[in-house]
């Protein structure tokens, strides 16, 4: 079987460029006590093009802790709302739910 140089190149450009993007690894995070109060930090000035993402605490099970992590810009995309992190309590545990970008409507 013979295949041009030229017609090889492209198929691997086309299948590179096609193929779906490695994802995220996702970790859930989940602990029997509740994390701090919240800390209080004024929102900024609006930037254009930019969303406030606002400061949480983490938890490091290396150091078996919540550390806060400030509010941050990060830049909009159009068509979507910033969903912030947030822990939520279930049944006497807290889960941790990353921040995430949600379609309007």
């Amino acid at each position: 079987m013979f295949i041009r140089k030229g017609t090889l190149l492209a198929a691997l450009v086309a299948g590179a460029t096609l193929a779906p993007a490695v994802s995220a690894a996702r970790v859930d995070v989940d602990i029997n006590f509740a994390p701090p109060a919240p800390i209080y930090e004024p929102v900024p000035p609006l930037r254009v093009g930019f969303v406030w993402a606002p400061g949480y605490w983490e938890y490091s099970d290396h150091g078996r802790r919540h550390h806060w992590v400030q509010g941050h810009w990060i830049p909009e995309r159009r068509g979507y709302a910033w969903v912030p992190h947030r822990w939520e309590e279930h049944d006497g545990r807290w889960h941790f739910e990353d921040g995430h970008w949600q379609r309007h409507g």
